[in-house]
Parts: structure tokens; sequence; C-alpha cells
């Protein structure tokens, strides 16, 4: 290829050189002959090169295919070769793997096998364990509502008691009345109530009765009273029906609870409210907090029975507020009785206060002139030290000379006395 180029190069430049010379020659006018000659000459030379040129060119061909076909026989038999050893080196890999993994299976095998046998005993063993405790807890449980049931049972005796005591009226009342016993005894003193008191001056009494102090000192005992209503009949036709959904019948047992309470509330007005020597109004105390709930729902009762009969109406948790109340009253109370004591101690205190403060003035006195006078012998100590250091120090003075010092030393010190004592 070098050579090919070299010859095309070669006949290039002989072109431009004949065609430059032509062109001189035809500005010039000369002969042309000579430069035609050389001219054919050029030709043939680059007929015979062109020859050559080609006769090079097909022998390169032929070099260029017979090189190509021995280097695609080289590769096809280096591709066979590299072929054939990575199909041993693949057999070799895949033996070595297929080896690899059947010990591998054999081995997973064996230990899943193990596995599998302790997770069996572990399961077993658990299995038991648990089953042994579920059912033990199963029977307990059985045990225990075997138990419940039995109590059920009594208690659904003592149900059906306590239902045939309180379908009697007297029975149904002492109930009510115990109850309000229990809980005056729970939230005041033996003294700050009675039982069955007189509160009007008749033979009416009261079920009990909150002594609340007078207006004033002089003046009696104030009377609270407090009765105990158990309407159970009419409120017990009202939940049933309530239970049947019966709207009919809960407005006629509404209606008969309603005029029930009425009654009761103007029966303690009457027979047990007598201010002065009462509260201006009473309590009715209903024994359970559904039948106090029910009464409270009712529109317009409570308003109606404090207005009309100056009756309260109260369940136990409100008679249990109501009584906390008169507790804290009463010993508001108590302190107000005890605050001219309290006043009259304050002004003994007070009186032996001053007399405190004025021995302490005293003594205060006292240490301050005792300070003074320690403070004067000290600076008379000094002086002295100092009128005996100017004795040892010089020769013997005169008397006169010797009193003037210690007069001018009493007057430093007096001087410096008088100062501290200033500050």
């Amino acid at each position: 290829m070098p050579a090919v180029e070299y010859v095309i190069l070669v006949v290039v430049c002989a072109t431009a050189a004949l065609a430059i010379a032509a062109w001189r020659a035809s500005r010039q006018k000369t002969d042309l002959s000579p430069l035609m000659a050389q001219l054919g000459a050029i030709e043939k030379a680059l007929d015979r090169n062109e020859r050559a040129l080609r006769e090079e060119l097909a022998r390169g061909r032929t070099e260029s295919t017979e090189a190509a076909s021995r280097l695609r026989t080289e590769v096809s038999t280096r591709i066979f070769e590299l072929s054939s050893a990575n199909e041993s080196r693949f057999d070799s890999l895949r033996k070595s793997v297929e080896d690899r993994l059947r010990h591998l299976q054999e081995d997973n095998t064996a230990k899943l096998e193990l596995m599998r046998q302790t997770v069996d005993e572990k399961l077993q063993g658990t299995l038991e364990q648990r089953l042994g405790e579920s059912f033990k807890r199963v029977s307990d449980q059985l045990e225990n509502v075997y138990r419940g049931l039995g109590e059920m049972q009594k208690l659904a005796g003592g149900v059906d008691d306590l239902k045939r005591v309180l379908a009697n009226v007297k029975t149904r009342g002492n109930w009510g009345e115990m109850q309000l016993a229990t809980l005056l005894e729970q939230m005041l003193a033996p003294e700050q109530y009675e039982r069955n008191v007189a509160t009007t001056g008749t033979t009416e009494r009261v079920d009990f009765a909150v002594r609340l102090p007078g207006r004033d000192v002089s003046s009696s005992v104030l009377w609270l009273p407090i009765d105990a209503k158990f309407p159970q009949d009419d409120y017990q036709r009202l939940v049933e029906a309530s239970e049947r959904a019966d709207r009919a019948a809960m407005e006629d047992a509404g209606k008969a609870l309603e005029s029930r309470l009425r009654l009761e509330a103007k029966r303690i007005h009457d027979k047990y409210l007598d201010p002065p020597q009462t509260t201006d109004f009473a309590i009715l105390f209903l024994p359970t907090e559904g039948l106090f709930a029910e009464a409270i729902r009712r529109p317009g009762l409570a308003d109606a029975l404090q207005r009309d009969c100056k009756v309260a109406i109260a369940g136990p948790t409100t008679l249990c507020a109501l009584l906390n109340s008169l507790q804290m009253g009463f010993r508001t109370l108590a302190i107000q009785k005890q605050s001219g004591e309290v006043w009259r101690v304050l002004g003994q205190v007070k009186k032996q206060f001053h007399m405190y403060a004025d021995v302490l003035g005293s003594i205060k006195r006292k240490i301050h002139d005792a300070g003074t006078a320690v403070e004067k012998a000290e600076l008379r100590t000094r002086v002295i030290e100092k009128t005996l250091r100017d004795v040892e120090a010089l020769p013997a003075p005169s008397g006169a000379q010797l009193a003037l010092d210690v007069a001018e030393a009493e007057a430093e010190a007096e001087a410096t006395a008088e100062a501290s004592t200033l500050f």
C-alpha cells in the first residue's frame, strides 16, 4: 500500500509539472516538440507504473486472501481447542458441584432428621405439659363455676327472702331506717343526732333529727328532721313496666310514685316541721339510688317539694354529702366558740412578749456597759504597757513628765472609746 501511494504521488507531480511547462510554453510561444516527447515518455512510464501497480495490487490481494485464510484457519483451530478445554473444565466443574451438592444434601438430610427428632420430642413434651396445664385450668375453672353456681343459688334464695321481707310495708320501712341510722353513725358523732325525736312538742316523732346549734348562745337546740320512706311497690311497678317497654304502664306507675312522694313530703311538713324549734326544711331519705334517681328525674318534682312542702329529697350518696357539709359546719362552729379563748391567750402572749422585750433591752444595756468597761480596762492596760516600755527605753523622767504622759494616754483612750461607742 505505501508503494501504491508513492506511485500515485509521482504521477500527480509529473502531470502538474507538464501542465506548468505547457502553460509556460504557451506564454513564451516556444517549440513544444521536446516537451511533447518528454510527455510521451512520461505517459509510457505511467503505463508501465500502472501495470506494475496493478500487478502489485493483485499480488497484495492474493497475499491478503491467503493471510485471511490462514488466520481464519488458526482462529477456527484456536476456538475449537478453547471449546474442547472449556467443555472439559465444565465437565469437571459439574462433577465437582454435583458431588458437593450430593454431600450437602446428605448432610442436610441428616441434620434435618436430627432436628425433626429433637423438635418432635420437645413438641411432644411441651404439648403434654400444655395439655396438662390446660386441663387443670379448665377443671379449676369448672370447679369455680360450680362453686359460683352454688353461691348464685344461695344468693337467689337470699334475694327471694329479701323480696319477701320487702313485701311487708313495716319491714321495708324498718330497713330504710336501719340504712339511715348506719349512715348517721358513720358520718356524725353520737351527740350530734338523736333517734325518734318529738320536734313539734306533740306525740309525733321523726325517725332521726340532727342537733344543730341555735342562732345565739342563749337559744335552745335546733333540730333538722330526717325521715326515711321506701315506696317500693310504686317503684317496682315502674321498673317492671320499663322492662316491658309499656309506655302507658310506665306513665301510670310514674304518676303513682310522684303522688306517693308528694303525700309523704306533706306528712313530713305537717308532722315534723315547727320553726324555730326546727329548721324551716326537712329531709326525705330514699334508701336506694335507683329510687332517688327516678324521683329526681320526674320533671319539677324536687322543686315542687322544696317550694311547697319545704322538704328536700336525698339518696344515700346525697345524704352523705349533706352530712359531710354539716360536719364541716360543726367544726367551724366549734372554732368560733373557742375563738374568744384563743384571743385571750393571744393577749396574754402579747403582754408577756412586751415584758420579754423590756428584759432584752435591759440585758442589752448591761452587756453594752460591760463591754465599755472592758474596753476602758484594755485601753488603760495598753497605756500602762506603753508607759512601762518608755520607762525601760529612756532614762528615768521626772514625776511631772510621767504624770503628763499618763494623762495624755488616758485622754487618747477615752477619745477612742467614745468613737467606738458612736460607731
